[in-house]
């Protein structure tokens, strides 16, 4: 018998809040176990994942999506070693859950503790990138959640053999198939009615296109962590390294274009402009990178296209560059503050106090000297992996990994104490 669809939504979130209590009182030897059986799994079910993948992209070639977009989504060799080498980091993580924050006597005998505990039921939704289904059930398996997922349509067949996979690791290692489960349609009707489950599934973290992040804000009942778009910037000061600017520049940009952490904005001081654009503007269109520049860039470099207003504050996820020539650091500042998404903003620089006031005001989740934005990823930061990059300040702020995935409770031992 096939149920509507937002009766199984609601089963699979009830058995994942079941699932929640299990995992949450999980020894960390039997979650890292259930690890490594993921990975195991996900090397032993390889063919099967690509061919559910090569569907995928061949249905998406066939939808006319961009090249940047079908990048994104496609599972190559050396992409599903990096789901497996992912989980394999977060098994040597150390597991948060049960660790004191902070503990302290009160005068009257009292003894407190603040200490880590899973968030419970997390569901995601997120778009393209099929990888984020290992790595997010990876991150909520050694934090001691269970997580309710939902991936775009585009890789549907993707990620329901990766969840398979997990699946059957799960209950290799007698933990509840449900600690990872996904929603068995690429309907909308499957988002709209995860939305609705708040007294099941405890926070929502969305993860795509800014439709997508609004969408689901305006709809769900469940707090959402958002992570939203990354109109990300690198300003090249005016004592700036140049050829340290144009490697990182380069990098940031055309590494790859699709993900929210690559360069959307080139940013630099009219100083220095005459010499650095026009040799990187020429490596830019040598990697197929279309340029829209301002007034001042159009008039340094030929055949750049005219940037609009709204240019400043598009994410492209593509080969597209918007550059801007600007005066001072503060103008470099206040259009980063104006059009920037507090996403991973970078400056070039080899004088320290310009250093120190970038870092100090721009107001974005990772701020950079002298690095790609690329860097802003869980498992570059050392994390394993990563749920996401929340640009959001509450509860979690840039890259989202096995800390933020706990809340804290108070555990309070007294000796018969009373409230005088």
């Amino acid at each position: 018998m096939t149920f509507p669809i937002h009766e199984q939504v609601q089963r699979i979130a009830e058995a994942a809040k079941q699932a929640a209590r299990v995992l949450a009182n999980t020894p960390t030897a039997k979650k890292d176990a259930a690890l490594q059986a993921m990975a195991q799994a996900l090397r032993a079910q390889r063919d099967r994942i690509r061919g559910a993948n090569a569907a995928d992209v061949e249905a998406a070639q066939g939808d006319g999506l961009s090249p940047a977009l079908i990048d994104r989504l496609t599972l190559t060799d050396a992409r599903l070693d990096e789901m497996v080498t992912s989980i394999e980091a977060v098994i040597r993580l150390p597991d948060p859950v049960g660790a004191v924050i902070k503990e302290w006597h009160q005068p009257n005998g009292l003894l407190i503790r603040k200490v880590r505990v899973p968030l419970g039921v997390v569901g995601i939704i997120y778009e393209s990138r099929p990888n984020v289904t290992s790595d997010c059930a990876s991150l909520c398996l050694k934090s001691g959640n269970a997580v309710v997922l939902r991936g775009g349509a585009e890789t549907f067949r993707s990620n329901q053999a990766i969840a398979s996979a997990i699946k059957q690791a799960l209950a290799q290692a007698k933990l509840p198939e449900a600690a990872v489960s996904t929603i068995p349609t690429a309907e909308r009707a499957g988002v709209d009615a995860m939305l609705e489950l708040d007294q099941l599934i405890d926070v929502v973290i969305p993860r795509g296109g800014e439709e997508l992040i609004r969408k689901i804000i305006e709809r769900s009942r469940i707090p959402v962590i958002k992570h939203a778009k990354g109109v990300c910037h690198v300003f090249v000061d005016e004592a700036a390294d140049l050829q340290m600017a144009e490697t990182i520049a380069i990098n940031a940009k055309c590494q790859r274009p699709a993900t929210c952490n690559a360069m959307e904005t080139l940013l630099v001081h009219e100083r220095v402009a005459k010499r650095f654009l026009p040799s990187v503007i020429a490596r830019l269109r040598e990697a197929k990178v279309e340029i829209r520049g301002c007034e001042t860039t159009r008039s340094m470099v030929p055949d750049v296209q005219p940037a609009t207003e709204e240019d400043w504050f598009t994410e492209y996820l593509d080969l597209i560059l918007s550059v801007r020539i600007v005066r001072s650091l503060d103008e470099a500042i206040d259009h980063i503050t104006r059009y920037g998404s507090a996403h991973s903003d970078a400056i070039v620089t080899s004088d320290q106090s310009h250093a120190e006031r970038f870092l100090r005001e721009v107001d974005s989740a990772c701020v950079y000297v002298n690095a790609s934005t690329r860097f802003t990823d869980g498992y570059q930061f050392g994390l394993g992996a990563e749920i996401g990059i929340s640009t959001d300040r509450l509860h979690a702020r840039g890259p989202m990994a096995l800390e933020e995935l706990t809340t804290y409770k108070y555990v309070v031992i007294g000796s018969g104490q009373v409230r005088q």
